[in-house]
């Protein structure tokens, strides 16, 4: 394993675990390396020095040692990482996660034929704008879903 130090195109600043360096590359080509702070997908590595996770024991022990939490990921570093983790928080809390089926979900609420409720998920940008235009109150989450992020 090894711990990357990155930063996203509005320089906001998180560490990741990844199982190897070619690891991250293949994540971050296909776009699946997020920023942890505002979800953008324009994210590099930051100068660091490297933690190593070789997996073997170390001396005196008879267990691998798992890698130290620290950094953004462990727990939030600035006020708006705390701010975005309490907004994720309240959000996962009090609505329904419905993934790809967001839209159609949300138009029939909106049209009356289903139960109204709190829900978020997924919908292409040609989708979220056709229920605007439709006048579906529906706005963009500054996060990605949890199984979709780092």
């Amino acid at each position: 394993m090894i711990q990357f130090s990155l930063k996203c195109d509005n320089d906001h600043r998180f560490d990741s675990w990844f199982q190897s360096a070619s690891a991250f590359d293949k994540l971050k080509a296909s776009g699946m390396v997020t920023c942890a702070v505002c979800g953008s997908a324009n994210v590099e590595k930051a100068l660091m020095a490297p933690h190593l996770n070789s997996g073997r024991a170390s001396e005196g022990t008879e267990e691998p040692e798992p890698p130290k939490e620290h950094g953004a990921l462990s727990a939030p570093a600035t006020p708006a990482e705390q701010a975005m983790a309490e907004l994720r928080r309240k959000i996962e809390a009090n609505s329904d996660y419905v993934g790809r089926d967001f839209t159609t979900q949300a138009r029939a609420m909106h049209e009356g034929t289903a139960p109204t409720r709190a829900i978020h998920g997924e919908a292409k940008p040609d989708e979220a704008r056709k229920l605007l235009e439709d006048g579906v109150p529906v706005l963009p989450l500054p996060f990605r879903p949890r199984d979709k992020s780092n």
